[in-house]
């Protein structure tokens, strides 16, 4: 058989069962979600499912009021869909990579752009920062996810994640801030001398600092976020 033929190429990227439970990475851009009731994904992340699954598209009401006020400010973002049944469901976003966490009990920020999806059994609660929402263009928000199960994110390339430590706060740029651990809350700070030396936007003068004790997850690029009226 020649090299490149249609059966190495097959044989080479077809899908493949690892037994590694519910989320599997079938590959760093795709995952791989061994349905077997409910899950909770990103909207728009379908790629392609085999067997019986129902798609849904999260109601207004599912989550209680206090949470459908956030989501109108917090725009499409936060869109989610409700995947119910029995299959394979495969979900992706632009190709950006994925990261299986399994919380064991912690809490974990993350931006609301890179959560792919997560199993029912999460406790999740969307949180606008509000503080930047003027000087970012249209604002930046994150779901805080926090109990027993499996949740997927994504970062552009591959994250890098800061310990933080007391005597040790660490800095980033909202755009490029993809995760940080529960027992962190961040602050907003302003460099006027940053902004000047890189000659850009509003956005760049504006860090996130985080001190404690904790991690931050951070991806080698800059995300741009608009609102819904841009």
């Amino acid at each position: 058989m020649s090299r490149y033929s249609i059966d190495d190429f097959v044989n080479e990227t077809k899908q493949k069962d690892r037994g590694e439970g519910v989320f599997e990475l079938e590959t760093p851009r795709m995952l791989e979600i061994n349905l077997n009731g409910q899950i909770w994904a990103k909207a728009g992340a379908m790629v392609s499912y085999r067997g019986s699954i129902k798609f849904e598209r999260e109601g207004i009401f599912e989550h209680g009021l206090g949470k459908m006020f956030k989501k109108a400010l917090t725009g499409e973002g936060t869109s989610l869909m409700k995947a119910t049944g029995n299959g394979k469901l495969y979900v992706a976003d632009q190709g950006k990579k994925i990261s299986i966490l399994n919380l064991q009990g912690e809490s974990i920020y993350v931006n609301g752009n890179d959560l792919l999806a997560f199993e029912p059994s999460i406790n999740w609660d969307i949180k606008l920062m509000k503080r930047v929402a003027g000087m970012l263009a249209g604002g930046l928000f994150n779901v805080r996810l926090e109990g027993r199960g499996m949740a997927a994110i994504t970062s552009h390339y591959e994250p890098l994640t800061l310990l933080v430590t007391p005597d040790n706060p660490v800095y980033t740029d909202p755009n490029a801030t993809v995760a940080w651990s529960g027992t962190l809350a961040p602050e907003f700070v302003t460099d006027i001398s940053l902004k000047t030396f890189l000659g850009r936007g509003s956005g760049e003068s504006i860090q996130m600092k985080f001190s404690g004790n904790g991690f931050v997850v951070v991806q080698p690029f800059e995300e741009i976020y608009y609102s819904q009226q841009s």
